[in-house]
């Protein structure tokens, strides 16, 4: 099955999840429940709505964090009548998140199950907690499972599904094969480098993509610093498509242009870039465009 079409099935399932919540709102009398299953409806929801097919972070921390709140204010309020949503916690491991925020749902598990031995025997209460705990260890190893297929996966994907844009991984590889490509095809290829602010970064690589060809790859090395690998038939033409594409990109940044006959080191030429003003400057002239 193809992943847009999971996504789809998961949106499917969110938005199912979150109808269910809203019956359920209807159906309570306590006001407080009430409002809580409101605003977890809301989360599935406006989650579902958001999902979509990239493989950029998933979303932000406050976001993440809501849901771990969310069960745990039910828990607390109604533990009677949501007893049975304690398993949830090990379903909340699995989602990808920061570490810290899997500490804390680890410490908000133990804060909803503590209480409980109010209503439960203690061999039930203790019998629980182990069984809660083992449930946990498991959504926390498909997690770290998850994660690490996720890295994989980020070496090889496009960062943006259509776009020819590529995780910063792949530069160093694709380098020497360019190097070997325009030396037998004799071809003038040049790297350009960009440095800008972390909020504009996507919109730049989005852009950058867009004004090259598909032939021509770009890389998001960090999340300030951008690359692209630009292939023309000579020097003339590549100082006319590079002041083209600096024109169009209105980009505002340092940003630097080398053959890669003369790319000695990305290393240091990205150190250099981070030391530059504002503008393109191209390396071998004197003066940038």
């Amino acid at each position: 099955m193809q992943t847009k079409y999971k996504v789809g099935l998961l949106r499917v399932n969110l938005l199912v999840a979150a109808v269910l919540l809203v019956f359920l709102a209807i159906a309570t009398t306590h006001l407080t429940e009430a409002m809580l299953l409101w605003l977890a409806a809301t989360w599935l929801a406006i989650t579902a709505l958001l999902l979509a097919f990239n493989h950029r972070r998933p979303a932000t921390v406050p976001w993440q964090l809501l849901p771990g709140l969310l069960l745990a204010a039910l828990l607390w309020v109604n533990p009677e009548r949501h007893i049975t949503w304690l398993w949830a916690w090990a379903v909340l491991l699995m989602l990808p998140q920061p570490r810290w925020i899997l500490l804390l749902e680890a410490l908000l598990a133990l804060a909803t199950w503590w209480p409980l031995r109010e209503f439960l025997g203690l061999e039930q209460w203790l019998l629980t907690g182990l069984l809660l705990a083992a449930l946990m260890l498991l959504g926390l190893s498909r997690a770290l499972d998850l994660r690490a297929l996720r890295q994989r996966t980020l070496h090889r994907a496009r960062l943006v599904p259509g776009l020819s844009l590529w995780p910063g991984d792949r530069l160093a590889h694709d380098l020497a094969l360019e190097r070997s490509r325009s030396h037998h095809e004799g071809v003038h290829t040049e790297l350009l480098l960009f440095h800008t602010s972390r909020h504009r970064c996507w919109s730049l690589a989005q852009r950058l993509s867009r004004l090259t060809h598909r032939f021509e790859p770009c890389y998001r090395l960090d999340p300030q610093t951008l690359a692209a690998l630009l292939t023309s038939r000579d020097q003339r033409e590549a100082r006319a498509r590079r002041e083209m594409l600096w024109h169009h990109l209105g980009a505002r940044c340092p940003a630097r242009a080398i053959p890669l006959p003369a790319l000695a080191s990305l290393k240091e030429e990205r150190q250099a870039l981070a030391r530059q003003a504002t503008g393109l400057q191209v390396v071998g002239e004197p003066t940038g465009a």
